[in-house]
Parts: structure tokens; C-alpha cells; sequence
């Protein structure tokens, strides 16, 4: 279970005012589903802030890479998960932003991306928000997305639709040596890393 997100643009009649801080009665979230090649069952986890500002999911499988032990398919690897997020009565959110986190190995001149939407269910407004590296790298890495406050995109006050959030990471081959493996991941050599997802709130 986990609690507070969303991003987006779209101005609901149903809202009184500008965001607002967060109630105190915990927002509760359940993972429906989390589906893709870089989150196989049980690899993925989420937890909520106790103070309902975040929500943060661990990964341990979230790796891109090409090379001589790489798959033909493994150059893209993306986890998408469906979230069931109860909240407190008199309230809507968004997804006001989040912080990636993850290590690369990339030679001169090979790029890679870590590309993230966000979107209620049901809804044809997506988030959509891409970083791109280029090598030589070799280091942990973290990114930034913060949506602007104009653009957030808050459930409509009363509506029940799944809150989706899909990640991918992938690595382009051009520039590659073929021999090398290059290498994008959302986790480490001692442990899992967090990709924390902040919310804001307003009242409804």
C-alpha cells in the first residue's frame, strides 16, 4: 500500500481553490498491477510518506542494456503500474513530480533515456517527461521531474479511476561497440534505489 501523486493539465469545475496542504488522514494506495519487462512479479514495491507529500516504489530487475550477453529485446525494459489510491473524503490530487534514481555504464558516445508518463485511466491526457545521458558514463545518476503548477492535471473530485505511472529505460545501440556492454538501470550493486513520486492536494 502507498499514498499521494499524480501530473497533468486540466481545470476541474469541482475544485474550490489552489493546492492545498496535505489532509491529515492518510491516502491510501494499492498496486493493481505492475506489468512490463523491468518489473517481473514481486521485483517492484511501494510506500507511502507518512506525511502524504510522496510515495516512493523499489525496484531490484530495472535494467536496459546492449551488448555481447544482452538479449535482442533487452535494449528497452519498462514497468508500468495501475494504482488503486483511496483518498481522503473532500479531496482530489496530482502528481506534482518525482526523483529517479539509478547507476549507468555507457562508453563515449552511446546515449541512453529514462522516459516517464503519468495518466489517470480513462483519460487522454498524459505527462510525459524524458532525460537523456550520454556517455562516456559511469556513475549513479538521479533526475528530476517537476511538473508546473499550470500544468497539473488533478482527478476530478469524486471520480474512481486508476492513477498510471510507466517508466521505461532504454539504450540506442548507434555509436556502440558491439563487444561492450552499455548499461542503464533503476537500481544498484547493493541495493535497490527509490524513485520517489511527490503529490500535491486541493480540496475539492
Amino acid at each position: 500500500m502507498l499514498s499521494a501523486l499524480a501530473a497533468g493539465a486540466i481545470a476541474m469545475s469541482s475544485l474550490t481553490g489552489p493546492v492545498t496542504p496535505p489532509p491529515t488522514t492518510e491516502m491510501v494506495i494499492d498496486v493493481v498491477q505492475a506489468n512490463g519487462s523491468g518489473c517481473p512479479k514481486g521485483s517492484a514495491e511501494v510506500t507511502v510518506s507518512p506525511d502524504n507529500k510522496a510515495f516512493t516504489v523499489s525496484y531490484s530487475k530495472f535494467i536496459a542494456q546492449i551488448g555481447p550477453e544482452a538479449k535482442a529485446t533487452d535494449f528497452r525494459k519498462n514497468c508500468q503500474l495501475a494504482l488503486d489510491v483511496l483518498v481522503p473524503s473532500g479531496y482530489t490530487y496530482a502528481v506534482a513530480g518525482a526523483d529517479y534514481r539509478g547507476y549507468a555504464s555507457l562508453q563515449e558516445g552511446v546515449t541512453a533515456s529514462e522516459t516517464a508518463f503519468y495518466y489517470f485511466q480513462g483519460e487522454q491526457h498524459t505527462t510525459k517527461i524524458k532525460h537523456d545521458f550520454v556517455g562516456y558514463f559511469e556513475d549513479e545518476w538521479q533526475r528530476t521531474d517537476q511538473v508546473e503548477m499550470s500544468s497539473l492535471s488533478f482527478l476530478d473530485c469524486g471520480e474512481k479511476r486508476y492513477l498510471n505511472v510507466n517508466t521505461e529505460l532504454k539504450v540506442n545501440a548507434a555509436n556502440a561497440d558491439k563487444k561492450v556492454t552499455n548499461w542503464i538501470t533503476m537500481d544498484s550493486t547493493d541495493g535497490s534505489l527509490e524513485t520517489i513520486y511527490h503529490v500535491a492536494w486541493m480540496k475539492c
